[in-house]
């Protein structure tokens, strides 16, 4: 230990002095990943803490009681009042109406006693009570939808059958974060106001929420427990403030994980820097170790004194990268509060700067160790003759299991922190194949190369020849330049292609399959004037069900969730429908649709994609609770169910009588003419102001905006990797500055100009560009085909707009890297470069 150690110091005081030099690449690498990874996780970390701190505020009370389609009762409101403050909010979407013009709202109604926790702001500056008096009663609006239907303050609009007059324009809702996904921009009103509207009426989609404020030190896993004594089967929902806005920290946790893979995949990019920069420090210390060698010292020795060489200057690089990683998000502090819609706690997070810590280190130990194994195979003869580079072949077995070993640690890090383990293990196989794949195309390109350089075709063409033979040379610039250069521009490649197919089918798909309007809210009585739009020539055709809301409680008599996992069909309530007749187009998958005008026992028809992933089968019990009774039917057949055409789709049907006595409403889809959407509008808004019409083309361009920027988020990470590629790629043409000054050294002197030297420079990092862009363009399709079609379940399509970036992108990174180190070699001399090498 004590040679070891003497020789670590030398070497690190050697190095220290010439500013680490042959190091500043795989300080550069290392730093970067660990500094993405950190300011990542710190990030995430800051929403987490910002969610528990705020989740009162967020979620509007202590706890939340929610109920479907109706009002709590009486003997509710006392158990809820048992429990603390209570404050009622009802949220239902519809359409506000000036004069001729006609746009969808949230609704939101409350009482005095809203907000009971955080501040609601307005504009002008007044209190709720304030903004909600007079005749007609006032009422607080979204500006964009006060701007979109051209209302100034003072001015009136109607609501259902009522109107209402605007006095102010809502700056800030503290409980908004928690609402999930909104269609329309809010109108703010008190629930009293809501009589006369004619907007609730039996059957209506419409949700309560009672705010509870507990008294302070309140246990609340004891007050769900008291209040579901008390309500055991009236189908609410419970909320607390520890969980205050669940859609949004899920959707945090999903976007962070996935960003702390691209991550790891810059810090893959990076680790190719770290083993370069090894191997050329190994390399240019051929002499030192074959000297040492002479002198007596082991190759164990040397191995651990190069390993605490290089350990020092990982230290060094993790503790860049967690300084700047933990910066990061201080200096941007706030841009990133103003991004985001809920509070985050900007600070330092010890435990991400734990967990990027532990990737960096185990990235710089799994990248260092091949290089460092083969350094000890140098030989003392290597003193005495010209040094050709680290010895061939593959380093001795317990080094390939020690590298396995710690690839294995890499990945199960990532898979057990990232808290998405199956994402983990295809994103670290993905990768694994990325680069088994660059490392195979660099070697056809080598031999490639070879081969055309010798052509005769290529006589007289004396640049690119050269550019030919210097790729196909062993300098080993194609390795590095394909592999660092590639896997960045694959993680690229990949979300383009993904971002673009997913644009492309909500353009491609729209047109041909969703209807105009999706319209809920019909009554009864109202849905035989909705069909008769189909006489209209410019209507294409109109669908229409009975719909209500239920929430799926048990599942052969036990609790659903226990039985079938947090699935989707379970978490909140679902549409139900009725139905005497399979719809037109219905494939059933198994069993049978119950006889026309059926009386007996309550029938089931469930989705079979659904069915299948709960595991369900025919002849199992499911227990709905509508309207809070409960009622409980047998599966007697599965359907194919199609949610991808935005039309009509219900995962559980029953049969007419289980369900037709309850009160309900009925939707219905509209397929028209585009140049008919603004009268159906109209005509029917102006009939049936209680009818809440969505247009679908709306709904669909607001997800496309939440996809553009979950899509902007993974760019920029992905972004980051490659600016680490770059950071390597600059690397590797700076480590053949030497050997290019040694060859246009010679190359002048046998005559050839300095632009057939340029040129030929130029081609070959071109050629190198062209080959990384490539052969991403063909991983990235890869992926971006594998994501479409396994996860988001749509078609695939190549986007070659976005290939054509990749490809381009490849060419220009690799010509700046490399021009920008050629004019050193240009510009020796050739007589004092030659006469050094005697």
């Amino acid at each position: 230990m004590n040679p070891a150690l003497n020789i670590a110091r030398r070497e690190l005081r050697n190095g220290f002095r010439h500013g680490l030099r042959g190091f500043r690449v795989f300080l550069a690498c290392l730093a970067l990943g660990i500094a993405a990874i950190a300011a990542v996780g710190s990030v995430r970390e800051a929403i987490t803490e910002g969610l528990a701190r705020e989740g009162a505020t967020l979620l509007g009370g202590d706890a939340s009681v929610e109920f479907t389609y109706r009002f709590a009762t009486e003997a509710e409101r006392a158990a809820l009042a048992d429990l603390g403050e209570v404050s009622e909010i009802v949220d239902f979407r519809s359409m506000v109406r000036v004069g001729e013009d006609r746009a969808l709202t949230e609704i939101k109604a409350v009482d005095d006693a809203y907000p009971i926790y955080g501040d609601l702001r307005l504009d002008p500056p007044q209190t709720l009570a304030q903004a909600t008096a007079g005749d007609p009663p006032g009422a607080a609006m979204d500006p964009v939808l006060a701007d979109r239907l051209g209302l100034d303050i003072g001015e009136t609009f109607t609501l259902g059958e009522k109107t209402f007059r605007l006095t102010a324009r809502i700056v800030a809702e503290p409980d908004n974060a928690a609402g999930g996904f909104e269609l329309g921009p809010r109108t703010l009103i008190l629930t009293e106001d809501l009589e006369g509207t004619g907007l609730i009426q039996p059957g209506t989609l419409y949700e309560t929420e009672y705010r509870l404020r507990l008294p302070e030190g309140t246990d609340l896993d004891a007050a769900e427990e008291n209040l579901a004594a008390v309500m055991p089967d009236e189908g609410y929902r419970w909320r607390d403030r520890r969980n205050g806005a669940p859609g949004i920290q899920a959707f945090v946790e999903r976007l962070s994980a996935f960003l702390v893979l691209v991550g790891l995949a810059g810090l893959a990019v990076g680790g190719i820097g770290v083993a370069s920069a090894v191997r050329a420090h190994m390399v240019e210390k051929t002499a030192t170790i074959a000297t040492l060698k002479t002198l007596g010292a082991e190759a164990r020795t040397l191995f651990l004194a190069f390993a605490l060489q290089i350990g020092a200057v990982t230290a060094l690089a993790v503790v860049l990268g967690l300084a700047l990683g933990g910066a990061l998000p201080l200096v941007f502090a706030p841009l990133i509060k103003d991004r985001l819609p809920i509070p985050a706690a900007i600070s330092v997070y010890p435990l991400a700067l734990v967990e990027a810590a532990l990737y960096g280190t185990l990235a710089a130990a799994l990248f260092t160790l091949w290089p460092l194994a083969k350094a000890q195979d140098i030989r003392a003869a290597a003193l005495f003759r010209e040094a050709g580079g680290l010895p061939g072949g593959l380093p001795r077995r317990g080094y390939l299991l020690a590298t396995g070993l710690l690839l294995l640690t890499l990945v199960a890090a990532a898979a057990l922190l990232s808290g998405i383990p199956t994402l983990t293990l295809y994103t670290a196989g993905g990768l694994l194949a990325a680069f088994l794949a660059l490392l195979g195309t660099a070697w056809a390109v080598r031999r490639t190369a070879r081969w055309l350089g010798r052509l005769p075709m290529f006589q007289g063409r004396s640049s690119l020849r050269m550019a030919l033979g210097a790729v196909g040379g062993p300098s080993g610039e194609a390795g590095a330049v394909v592999l660092s250069l590639g896997l960045g521009l694959t993680v690229l490649a990949a979300v383009g292609q993904i971002d673009a197919n997913l644009r492309a089918a909500i353009q491609r798909d729209l047109p041909e399959v969703a209807p105009a309007y999706f319209m809920v809210d019909i009554q009864p009585d109202q849905i035989d004037t909705i069909r008769a739009l189909e006489d209209d020539p410019q209507v294409e055709r109109i669908e229409a069900a009975p719909m209500l809301r239920g929430i799926i409680t048990e599942i052969n008599g036990q609790d659903a969730e226990t039985v079938a996992g947090e699935h989707w069909v379970l978490r909140g309530d679902r549409g139900v429908t009725y139905a005497p007749t399979p719809p037109p187009d219905t494939t059933i998958t198994a069993g049978e649709w119950w006889p026309e005008g059926y009386d007996g026992p309550n029938q089931v028809s469930f989705a079979a994609e659904e069915a299948a992933e709960l595991g369900l089968e025919l002849g199992d019990s499911l227990t709905v609770n509508v309207l809070g009774r409960d009622i409980e039917g047998e599966i007697t057949s599965f359907r194919e169910v199609d949610f991808s055409n935005a039309g009509i789709g219900f995962v559980l049907s029953m049969n007419p009588a289980a369900l037709q006595g309850a009160p309900h409403t009925w939707i219905a889809t509209i397929y028209a003419a585009p140049e008919a959407e603004a009268r159906i509008l109209r005509d029917i808004a102006g009939q049936f102001p209680n009818i809440t019409a969505i247009r679908v083309r709306d709904a669909i361009d607001r997800v496309s905006e939440i996809l553009a920027g979950v899509a902007a988020a993974i760019t920029y990470g992905a972004s980051a990797t490659l600016v680490t590629g770059a950071v390597v790629l600059i690397g590797a043409a700076a480590a053949g500055t030497r050997a290019r000054t040694y060859e246009a050294s010679i190359l002048k002197t046998v005559g050839a100009s300095r632009t057939t030297i340029l040129t030929s420079f130029a081609l070959r990092w071109a050629i190198l560009g062209l080959v990384a862009g490539l052969v991403a363009t063909v991983a990235g399709a890869t992926a971006g085909w594998g994501v479409s079609v396994y996860i988001m379940e749509t078609s695939y399509r190549f986007a070659p707009l976005s290939a054509l970036t990749i490809i381009a992108g490849g060419v220009s990174l690799t010509l700046l890297a490399g021009l920008a180190f050629a004019w050193g070699p240009l510009a020796a001399r050739p007589a004092r470069i030659l006469r050094a090498q005697d």
